[in-house]
C-alpha cells in the first residue's frame, strides 16, 4: 500500500475502488444524464461534485481527473514509456532542448538543437503543434518504433532516426555537484519512488570528488511519498532514531525508525527550505531539526502535516483522501490551520508576504503561532514550534528582485530556451562548461537583444520591469544557455553562484 504526502502529489498503488452506486450523488447524476433538458458533460459535473465534497474536509483531499492522476503518478513512479526528450515549440517546429542520457532518443543519436520535421512519414513541423500532440506522437507501447526526420543542430541536411520507445527515467534529483573541495550540493525536487536510490548514487559520486560535508536543497519541493521521505532521513540518522510517526481516527499510530544503513550518518549537514517546501520535505527537515542532525536554513516551510492515500476509479481518475496526520520526533504537528476555509488557506503564503514574514526574521516570530509557549524541544533542548511549518535555524530573506512576474512569464513561455537556440549556439561552442560558468557574463547589450526578441511574444514588457529584474534576467539567460549545452548541473551552478542561502549553508557546515 502506497502513501503519498505532497501538495499535489499522489500514488496509484492502492487497488481498492470506490463504489458510489446507490447513493444520492450517483442517483442525481443519473437523473441528469437521462432526463435533463440540455446535453451535459456529466463526467465533469461528477468530478466537480466529488472535489467540492472533499475540499470541505480539508485542503488536500481532492479529486484527480484521469490525465492529472496519470501525470502525477508518472512523476512519482520515476518514469514513463516514450523516447526521452525535452523540447521547445519554436515557430511551429519542435526543437530538442534536452535528451535523457542513455534513453531511447539519446541512444539513437538525437541531441539538443535538433529540429523534428516528420514523424512516421507524416509532416510534424508546421502542423499547429501542441504539448498534447507531441505527447501523443512520442509516447506509446514499450518497444514500438518511431521514425523521425530530423535536421541536426548546425546542419541543413535531414537525417532519419528509428527510435524504439522504452522506459524513460525521471530523476528526482535536479543537481549534484561540489560547491568547494569538501562540500557537496544536492538538490531534490520531489520525493519519488527512485529518490533514495538517486541520492545514494549522487552521494557516492560526490564522495569520490572529495565530499565531507553536504548542503541538501529541498526548496520548492512540494512532497511525494512518505516512505521516500523516511528512507532519505535514514541516510543521515543512526539506528533506532525516530524519524516520524503518523496517526488518524482510522489509522493507528505508526512509528518510522532509522536503520543503520545510512550513507551520511556523521558528516556536517545543512538543509535549505522555503515557503514552498511542503509535506515530505517537512518530514525530513523536521526530523533532522528535532534530532539536531542538521542546520535548517531559509524561510518557514509551507505547513502541510497531512497524509493522503490515493483511491483510483476504473476510468483512471482518483481520489486523494487524507487518512492521517504526521508528527515529528518531538511530537509536533506542523500542519497550519485551515479553519478559515479553502480560500484563506490558499492565500496564506500571500499573507506571509504582506506581513513581511518573507523578508524579516522578526516578522516571522511575531506570528501568533510562534508567540505562544512551546512544549517541543530538540534532542539538545532547543525550542521548536508546532502548527505552522518548520521554522529554520538560520533565516534568509527572500530577494525582492528575484522571482518577478516578468521572469516567470519569460520562463513559462520558454523564451530563454528559444533565444539560446536562435542566437547563442555559436557562442556556446567557444566554451567548456567550467570556462562558461566562470567567465561568461551577459552584458547589458545581450539583455537588450533578448528583451527585443521576447517582446515579439510578450507585447507589454515595461522598461521598469526589466530594470527591476535586470540581475535575475541576466542570470536566467546564462543559466538556460548552460543547461542547453551542458545539462542541469551547469544550470544550477549558474543559479546558485550568488545565492545567499547557499553561502549561509557553506558557513554553517564549515
Amino acid at each position: 500500500m502506497g502513501v503519498a504526502i505532497g501538495l499535489f502529489l499522489g500514488d496509484n498503488h492502492i487497488t481498492e475502488h470506490i463504489d458510489l452506486n446507490g447513493d444520492k450523488v450517483s442517483r442525481v447524476l443519473d437523473l441528469v444524464r437521462h432526463n435533463y433538458v440540455d446535453s451535459v458533460d456529466v463526467d465533469s459535473i461528477e468530478g466537480t461534485t466529488v472535489n467540492n465534497l472533499l475540499q470541505n474536509l480539508d485542503p488536500h483531499s481532492l479529486y484527480l481527473p484521469p490525465q492529472q492522476a496519470t501525470s502525477i503518478n508518472e512523476r512519482l513512479e520515476g518514469g514513463f514509456t516514450g523516447i526521452g526528450v525535452e523540447y521547445v515549440l519554436l515557430r511551429d517546429t519542435l526543437v530538442v532542448t534536452q535528451v535523457t542520457p542513455y534513453g531511447p532518443a539519446y541512444n539513437a543519436g538525437l541531441r539538443p538543437g535538433d529540429k523534428v520535421l516528420e514523424v512516421d512519414h507524416q509532416s510534424f513541423s508546421g502542423t499547429h503543434l501542441t504539448a498534447q500532440k507531441v505527447s501523443k506522437a512520442f509516447r506509446g507501447a514499450k518497444d514500438s518504433q518511431l521514425l523521425m526526420a530530423v535536421v541536426p543542430a548546425g546542419s541543413k541536411t535531414t537525417k532519419f532516426y528509428n527510435i524504439k520507445r522504452d522506459h524513460v527515467d525521471l530523476s528526482s534529483l535536479d543537481a549534484a555537484y561540489m560547491l568547494n573541495p569538501t562540500t557537496g550540493y544536492i538538490k531534490i525536487s520531489k520525493f519519488a519512488s527512485t529518490t533514495d536510490a538517486d541520492f545514494r548514487k549522487a552521494l557516492t559520486k560526490l564522495k569520490i570528488d572529495g565530499l565531507q560535508k553536504l548542503v541538501l536543497d529541498i526548496r520548492g519541493n512540494g512532497g511525494g511519498y512518505l516512505n521516500t521521505a523516511t528512507a532519505l532521513a535514514d541516510e543521515f540518522l543512526t539506528k533506532k532514531q525516530l524519524i516520524v510517526y503518523t496517526k488518524g481516527v482510522h489509522e493507528p499510530r505508526t512509528d518510522y525508525f532509522a536503520t543503520d544503513s545510512g550513507n551520511f550518518q556523521h558528516g556536517k549537514l545543512a538543509v535549505l527550505v522555503d515557503e514552498y517546501s511542503a509535506s515530505a520535505s517537512e518530514i525530513l527537515a523536521g526530523a533532522l531539526q528535532d534530532l539536531d542532525r542538521a542546520t535548517i536554513i531559509g524561510r518557514r516551510s509551507f505547513g502541510k502535516g497531512l497524509v493522503q492515500e490515493q483511491f483510483p476509479f476504473g476510468d483512471g481518475s482518483a481520489v486523494n483522501l487524507t487518512i492521517a496526520r504526521y508528527y515529528t520526533p518531538s511530537g509536533r504537528s506542523i500542519q497550519k490551520s485551515y479553519s478559515g476555509g479553502i480560500e484563506s488557506y490558499r492565500n496564506e503564503l500571500a499573507q506571509r508576504m504582506t506581513k513581511g514574514e518573507l523578508f524579516s526574521e522578526e516578522s516571522n516570530l511575531k506570528d501568533s503561532i510562534f508567540r505562544k509557549p512551546t512544549h517541543y524541544h530538540t534532542s539538545d533542548g532547543r525550542k521548536v514550534f508546532s502548527g505552522g511549518g518548520i521554522m529554520p535555524d538560520i533565516f534568509v530573506p527572500a530577494d525582492t528582485t528575484h522571482n518577478t512576474y516578468l521572469a516567470h512569464e519569460l520562463s513559462s513561455r520558454q523564451l530563454f530556451s528559444a533565444y539560446v537556440i536562435d542566437h547563442m549556439q555559436a557562442v556556446l561552442n567557444k566554451y567548456t562548461a567550467a570556462d562558461f560558468i566562470k567567465n561568461y557574463n551577459v552584458s547589458d547589450a545581450d539583455l537588450g537583444n533578448f528583451i527585443l526578441y521576447a517582446s515579439k511574444s510578450i507585447k507589454d514588457i515595461r522598461p521598469q520591469e526589466v530594470m527591476t529584474a535586470r540581475g535575475e534576467l541576466k542570470t536566467l539567460l546564462k543559466a538556460y544557455a548552460a543547461r542547453f549545452k551542458w545539462g542541469d548541473d551547469a544550470y544550477f551552478k549558474v543559479i546558485n553562484a550568488d545565492d545567499p542561502a547557499i553561502k549561509k549553508a557553506i558557513e554553517a557546515v564549515n
